[in-house]
C-alpha cells in the first residue's frame, strides 16, 4: 500500500496527540517507501476544504519535535459530518487521491470515521487512532492523554490539600469530564493517607445532590477540619440534566456541534460558590475549575503516556494496510497491548467508571478504584507528613 495517507486530529488537544501523528508517519514511510502522507489542518474540515501539511520529506528530528510538543499541531475541529458535510469529505479523499484516512480523537471522532466508512463504501480505509484525556472509549483499558492530565489532576489535588492543612477551609475544584468520572477520579491518586483529600469525589456516574453534597461537606469539616472536594464539570442531577443545565436551564445553555452541552464557563463555579456561601456561612471555601490546564499542560507529560500515544499512531498505520478499523489499548493482566476492533465497537459510545470503583455508601473511590489509578498514575513525588 504505497499510495495516499490522510492523517488529521479532532476533538480536544492532549499532551501527547501529536505523539501520535509522528508515530504513524514514521511507521508509515518505513513499511510504504514512495507512499505519500498528509496531514489535514483542522481536522475534517481540512480534507472538505484541501488545506494540508505535506509531512512525507519531514525531517525525523522536526517530527519528533513535534512529537513532543502538547496540543494538536495539525488544527483540531468539533465539527460532525452530516451526510452533506460526509459528501464534501469523501470528495476531498477522493480529490487527493487518498488510499487510508487516519483521524485521531474520541466518541465523536470514531463516530465520523464510522460515518465515512459507510459511505465509502470500502475504497478507502478509515482508521480511528484512541484519544481522549476523558479515558471514555469502550474497548479501551485507558487512552494516550488520559494519564498526562491525571497526573497533572493528582498533582494539583495533593498540592491542594496540603495548602489547606495549613489554612483549614472548603476547596472544590471542578474537572474536565462530561459523562466519565475518571478524569476527577485520578484527584485521589496522589493522597498520602486515609485525612488525605480529596475527601469527596462527585462524579457523572452517580447523581448529584445539592442538598447531599452540604451534608457531605459538613460531616467532612468536623471529622477532618477542613474539606477538599473534587467534582467533574459533567456532574448530573437525579434526573439526568446536567448540573450546569439545570442551572441555567436547557433553553439558555450553550451546545456544540454535536448537541453537547457547553460544560465551560463560570456558571457551575457560581453555582457551588452561592450554595457554600448560604448554606455554610462564614466558612473559608474557594471554588475552581482546572478548566481546559490538564489536558495539555507541558510540565506534566508522562512518558509512558507519550511512548503509548506514538506507538498508538504507528499500530494505526498497520491497521490503515489491513483495512481500517478502531486502535485500542487493552490491559492483559501485566502489560498494555495493541489490538485493532471494529470501528462499530467504539464509534459514538460512551465508557463509564465501573460502578465497582465506586463506594456504595459514600461519594468516593473504592479500593478497586484506586488500584487501577496506581496501576496508571504511580506515585511521582515523596512528600513529608505535615504536623497539622
Amino acid at each position: 500500500m504505497a499510495g495516499t495517507f490522510i492523517i488529521a486530529q479532532g476533538g480536544g488537544p492532549t499532551a501527547v496527540i501529536n505523539q501520535t501523528v509522528v508515530g504513524a508517519v514514521l511507521e508509515i514511510r518505513k513499511n510504504h517507501p514512495g507512499a505519500r502522507v498528509l496531514g489535514s489542518r483542522h481536522g475534517v474540515r481540512g480534507v472538505r476544504d484541501g488545506d494540508y501539511v505535506d509531512l512525507t520529506d519531514m525531517r525525523e528530528d522536526q517530527l519528533r519535535l513535534i512529537g513532543r510538543t502538547p496540543s494538536a499541531a495539525l488544527g483540531s475541529t468539533r465539527d460532525k459530518p452530516d451526510a452533506a458535510y460526509c459528501e464534501l469529505v469523501l470528495k476531498g479523499l477522493q480529490k487527493i487521491g487518498a488510499d487510508a484516512f487516519i483521524y485521531i480523537g474520541g466518541n465523536d471522532t470514531s463516530g465520523t470515521q464510522q460515518i465515512l466508512t459507510d459511505a465509502a463504501g470500502g475504497k478507502i480505509a478509515f482508521v480511528h487512532a484512541p484519544k481522549t484525556i476523558d479515558n471514555d472509549l469502550v474497548e479501551n483499558d485507558h487512552t494516550p492523554g488520559f494519564i498526562s492530565a491525571a497526573e497533572f489532576v493528582a498533582g494539583a489535588f495533593l498540592s491542594v490539600d496540603l495548602d489547606f492543612r495549613a489554612l483549614p477551609g472548603i476547596y472544590v475544584g471542578i474537572v474536565m469530564g462530561r459523562h466519565a468520572g475518571f478524569l476527577t477520579a485520578a484527584s485521589a491518586a496522589w493522597r498520602l493517607d486515609g485525612d488525605s483529600g480529596p475527601h469527596l469525589v462527585y462524579v457523572p456516574e452517580r447523581a448529584f445532590s445539592v442538598d447531599r453534597f452540604i451534608d457531605d461537606v459538613k460531616a467532612t469539616m468536623a471529622k477532618h477540619k477542613r474539606c477538599i472536594v473534587a467534582v467533574s464539570e459533567g456532574v448530573s442531577t437525579a434526573d439526568g440534566r446536567s448540573l450546569v443545565e439545570t442551572i441555567v436551564g436547557s433553553d439558555k445553555v450553550e451546545r456544540d456541534a454535536h448537541g453537547n452541552v457547553k460544560l465551560s464557563g463560570s456558571d457551575l463555579n457560581r453555582a457551588f460558590e452561592q450554595a457554600l456561601a448560604e448554606r455554610l456561612p462564614g466558612k473559608r471555601a474557594r471554588v475552581d475549575a482546572l478548566g481546559y490546564m490538564p489536558r495539555g499542560y507541558i510540565g506534566a507529560v508522562s512518558p509512558v503516556d507519550a511512548q503509548e500515544a506514538f506507538d498508538a499512531g504507528a499500530f494505526a498505520a498497520g491497521v490503515a494496510a489491513e483495512g481500517g478499523g478502531s486502535v485500542a489499548l487493552q490491559y492483559d493482566g501485566k502489560k498494555t497491548v495493541f489490538r485493532k476492533v471494529p470501528l462499530s465497537s467504539v464509534a459514538a459510545k460512551t465508557r463509564h467508571m465501573p460502578d465497582d470503583y465506586l463506594r456504595k455508601d459514600t461519594n468516593d473511590l473504592s479500593d478497586a478504584g484506586l488500584a487501577y489509578l496506581h496501576r496508571l498514575v504511580p506515585a511521582k513525588y515523596q512528600v513529608g507528613k505535615p504536623f497539622v
